[in-house]
């Protein structure tokens, strides 16, 4: 299916003979009432997907009582808690998009995503009261609503009160219709909404199935921000073959280790980022609390320091790195726990319903082993984004999804992932875009010209480093720089390094080598 220039994929008529979405909480509360569906771990609220069917019918109808239907788009705010996917699933009970914010951006981040995605309802953590308070005037949003996450009394929970739950009926919208908007920022900075349908959600569930053993009897622990397609697709992964869902407001490192070790909880899987695996390994209670029975660790959003799967497996755990992107559920390829350590590097092979290959820059397939760009189709790859035409036309090459990461895949069907986006790092498992970061830095009257990079640290993977020419007879220090990107960027994009430099490397057409400054840049830090 091809989009115009002026359709978005959610207003694309379904494909002829398309499937049907299925309510999955409604089915599990027919086949299986009292199993358990969702533990909020903050409050201890345990919900059996009884339970769970009642609270989403509830969502659907107080969305429906505010004039919200199929197609509206309706956001949260928050930090994990199960009101997030019961809000998530009730949206999707009368057709309604979910829209995910990152509570981690600036009102100006927000603002211009919130504006571009235009939901008529936004549920807030009230411990983000002040930077909704900063965004309302600067957006249209009908509908504010509160919650304390952790089902204490707010407007949220008595709006579920004033309202007779929604039973569930068959969905009209195909699987082909967007269910969820997640934000991407791209190169330039402008942030891109990533359009996901409930047939990506579907075979993301699929393949999770078929590649990381996560069926009905799973116990999975949501760590990772629900905002961002990791930590969601963990619970869907879960939720959908009628598993159970526990879900962390926010990563611990003591707090995740001592969940693990708690038997009564039953954890098998769980996913975090290598700063998290980082963080629990030098934890003190590391050395006295068994967690082996956590059968599946997965890793991703960066890849894990062969010395971390070494360190981890040498103490019983087999840490599965895997690969993935929003636009592909985060479902691309993961490694098996058999080859764990001996394919350390390796993203693993491609999952069953994501086809993946490399390829060369004139557009040919690239032999085995040879880098290039990463392809992939299949039904877990979203149609496009929202309202940018634009970057459809660029990211699509009939009917591949071109990731923009550089790769390689040997004769076996391992992939290897050498670089992402080209110049894009990653610090604590965000996605930082250095033009957006340049942007920023080139306002400052002190600065003639500059470069962001990535550059190793040993909590968060990476964090960035500025690289900028001063104007003739300017000073700068690394505190004046700091103050004025805080003001601008979220903290994980503020550059935690500076390095002054005469001239930045170019070639012949002027473009700045970064891979050069990200060879010599960081033997000038002291980065101990």
């Amino acid at each position: 299916m091809k989009m115009s220039a002026t359709q978005t994929p959610s207003e694309l008529p379904p494909a002829k003979g398309s499937p049907i979405a299925v309510d999955w909480i409604a089915q599990h509360a027919r086949v299986q009432p009292g199993k358990l569906a969702q533990m909020d771990i903050a409050s201890g609220r345990r919900f059996s997907y009884a339970d769970m069917h009642d609270r989403v019918g509830r969502v659907a109808a107080y969305l429906q009582s505010l004039g919200i239907g199929a197609g509206d788009r309706v956001g949260f705010l928050a930090l994990n808690s199960t009101d997030i996917v019961e809000l998530v699933f009730g949206a999707w009970r009368i057709g309604a998009i979910g829209l995910a914010l990152n509570f981690r951006l600036t009102p100006t981040e927000l603002a211009f995503i919130v504006n571009d995605s235009g939901p008529k309802l936004v549920l807030v953590d009230e411990m983000f009261a002040e930077l909704a308070g900063a965004l309302k005037p600067q957006t249209s949003v009908d509908h504010w609503v509160m919650t304390d996450g952790q089902g204490g009394a707010s407007p949220y929970e008595e709006a579920l009160e004033g309202v007779q739950t929604l039973s569930a009926k068959p969905f009209d919208q195909p699987m082909s219709a967007a269910c969820l908007l997640m934000y991407s920022s791209g190169t330039t900075g402008r942030p891109k909404g990533v359009v996901i349908t409930h047939e990506m959600v579907t075979f993301a569930a699929v393949n999770g199935a078929m590649g990381l053993e996560t069926g009905p009897s799973v116990v999975t622990l949501a760590t990772m921000p629900l905002f961002h397609i990791g930590g969601f697709a963990m619970v869907s992964n879960a939720l959908y073959p009628g598993a159970t869902t526990l879900i962390q407001r926010m990563f611990d490192p003591g707090a995740t280790l001592h969940l693990f070790a708690d038997r009564s909880l039953g954890i098998t899987h769980f996913l975090g980022v290598p700063a998290m695996y980082n963080a629990m390994k030098v934890h003190p209670d590391i050395n006295t609390l068994d967690i082996s029975g956590v059968g599946t660790m997965l890793a991703g959003a960066e890849a894990v320091p062969d010395a971390l799967v070494q360190w981890w497996f040498e103490r019983g755990i087999r840490i599965q790195e895997g690969y993935g992107m929003t636009e592909s559920t985060a479902s691309n390829c993961a490694v098996a726990k058999e080859d764990v350590p001996g394919k350390v590097g390796s993203a693993g092979r491609a999952m069953m319903h994501t086809e993946m290959k490399i390829v060369r820059e004139d557009g040919s397939d690239a032999s085995p082993g040879e880098l290039g760009e990463i392809w992939m189709r299949g039904p877990a790859i979203t149609p496009g984004y929202w309202n940018r035409p634009d970057a459809n036309a660029e990211a699509f090459v009939d009917g591949w999804f071109r990731s923009g990461d550089i790769g390689r895949i040997d004769e076996d069907g391992y992939c290897y992932i050498e670089d992402r986006l080209k110049d894009m790092y990653i610090s604590g498992g965000e996605n930082v875009y250095p033009a957006e970061v340049e942007n920023v830095l080139y306002a400052m009257p002190e600065i003639a010209e500059a470069a962001v990079i990535g550059v190793p640290d040993s909590k968060w993977g990476e964090t960035g480093c500025a690289v900028i020419v001063l104007k003739e007879g300017a000073q700068l220090d690394l505190s004046v720089l700091a103050k004025r990107c805080e003001t601008e960027l979220a903290k994980f994009k503020c550059p935690q390094h500076m390095a002054v430099v005469d001239a930045l490397p170019r070639n012949a057409t002027g473009k700045v080598l970064k891979f050069q400054l990200r060879q010599t840049v960081p033997e000038r830090l002291d980065l101990r």
